[in-house]
C-alpha cells in the first residue's frame, strides 16, 4: 500500500479529539504516506440543503472512494487489515454532522461500519485512525493489536 487518503467535513473542534488524531496521523506516518482533505463544513441548519453542498464538494475532491457509514459492512480488525491492505491507495470518506448525500451514498465504491452505533464524524476520524494504524500492525506481526 503506496498511500492512504482521508476527506472529511470540517475541521476537529474538541480537543482531546484533534489531539488524539494527529498523534495516529504522526504514528501512521512512520508506516504509509496518509493525505488527509478537510473540505469546508457548510453552516446551514437545512441538513438536507447542506448534505448536498458538502456532497458536492466531496464528489469534486473524490472519485472511487470507500464511504464510512454505520450502514457499512461489519468487519472485526483482522478483516478490515485484510481489507485495507487489497488496496493500492484506498480513499476514505467521512460525512459531516448531518451524514452524506444520497449522491455521495450512491457514487461510493464500497461502504465500510465501524460500528452499528451511530458516532459523531469526529469521533469516527479517531476511531477510523486507530483502526489503519491496528491494521498495520496486524499486517506487521506487531504487538500493538494482542
Amino acid at each position: 500500500m503506496r498511500r492512504i487518503r482521508i476527506v472529511w467535513t470540517g475541521k476537529t473542534k474538541e480537543g482531546f479529539l484533534a489531539e488524539g488524531i494527529e498523534k495516529y496521523l504522526r504514528v501512521l506516518r512512520r508506516f504509509v504516506k496518509i493525505e488527509v482533505t478537510e473540505l469546508k463544513e457548510e453552516r446551514i441548519n437545512e441538513p438536507e440543503r447542506a448534505k448536498k453542498r458538502e456532497g458536492e464538494k466531496i464528489l469534486r475532491n473524490t472519485k472511487d472512494f470507500i464511504l464510512l457509514t454505520e450502514r457499512g459492512r461489519l468487519m472485526t480488525s483482522e478483516e478490515f487489515s485484510e481489507y485495507l491492505f487489497s488496496y493500492d491507495e484506498p480513499v476514505f470518506v467521512i460525512g459531516g454532522p448531518y451524514g452524506v448525500s444520497a449522491e455521495v451514498e450512491s457514487s461510493a465504491r464500497d461502504r465500510v461500519s465501524l460500528s452499528p452505533m451511530t458516532l459523531t464524524h469526529e469521533m469516527t476520524r479517531l476511531v477510523l485512525l486507530e483502526q489503519l494504524y491496528r491494521a498495520i500492525t496486524i499486517k506487521k506481526g506487531m504487538r500493538y493489536h494482542h
